[in-house]
């Protein structure tokens, strides 16, 4: 993507998701390219994203990039396989040259198809498996491919909840991975940015057979490619990093420490 506007090293860098699912996104930006100053807007007042149309999440997405547009980002980072797969097209055409855009499901289809795999599966959103994104881009790179994918609507409010790591969350990671269409599958794709604290759950129920595989490394491998390629990387010290959301709760500000590792404050800040 070439930019219209001059950018410079040390503007932030945005992240945006339905809700506080992208900090996992954002902490591995913050860990691997730790000079990286980070704008993160999760849009709680409209989560989830899953079970949302896509013409809603596309005007959701608009207004949250216009506002990390307006704080002076150089990239945009959708860290929501939801609005990857709704609005990644429509927010590059509709902001053309302001920004970097980077979404969560590219890298980890190129990823996958590095490997050569016969079958693999997919885990995710209804939104995410209904817009038939992954299949179709694994099927375009990789014709020979055999694809299963499967709607897992009650794995993001059961980890906002804070429910992994316990018989609860046990239970229903066993009952959707047991699905039939995952038999002879080589890997599989957490193709939602909750997964991946649920990762640990799901390797121990295949075992070392399976390649369970999330977006987030490899999101940020990008990351870094397009900034170095643009001479964008930030070789200084970063400023502090800020942390919005569109509706504000007690329970959101103390959930962040799932998914970032650290306490978090929490900005409300209502653009709707």
């Amino acid at each position: 993507m070439i930019l219209t506007k001059t950018p410079h090293k040390k503007q932030p860098i945005g992240v945006f998701d339905s809700g506080i699912g992208g900090l996992t996104v954002a902490n591995a930006i913050n860990r691997h390219l730790p000079n990286e100053e980070i704008i993160y807007f999760g849009d709680t007042a409209h989560l989830p994203y899953g079970d949302k149309s896509a013409d809603a999440i596309r005007y959701y997405c608009l207004k949250i990039v216009k506002f990390l547009l307006e704080r002076d980002c150089k990239m945009i980072v959708i860290a929501c396989n939801s609005a990857s797969s709704a609005a990644y097209n429509v927010l590059v055409d509709f902001f053309p040259g302001e920004a970097i855009f980077v979404n969560v499901i590219d890298p980890l289809i190129d990823a996958v198809v590095e490997k050569n795999y016969e079958k693999v599966g997919i885990i995710a959103t209804k939104a995410t498996i209904r817009s038939d994104v992954y299949q179709r881009k694994l099927r375009e790179k990789q014709p020979s491919l055999k694809v299963a994918a499967l709607e897992t609507p009650l794995l993001v409010p059961m980890i906002e909840e804070g429910y992994f790591d316990n018989k609860i969350s046990q239970v229903v990671i066993e009952t959707y991975l047991s699905n039939e269409k995952f038999k002879g599958i080589e890997a599989l794709l957490l193709s939602c940015t909750h997964y991946p604290l649920i990762r640990s759950d799901i390797e121990d129920f295949f075992g070392e057979g399976v390649k369970v595989l999330d977006s987030t490394l490899f999101t940020v491998k990008d990351i870094a490619h397009k900034l170095r390629k643009q001479d964008l990387l930030n070789d200084e010290k970063k400023n502090g990093h800020q942390f919005y959301v569109s509706d504000y709760t007690q329970s959101f500000e103390e959930t962040t420490r799932l998914f970032y590792n650290e306490y978090l404050q929490l900005d409300h800040y209502a653009i709707w």
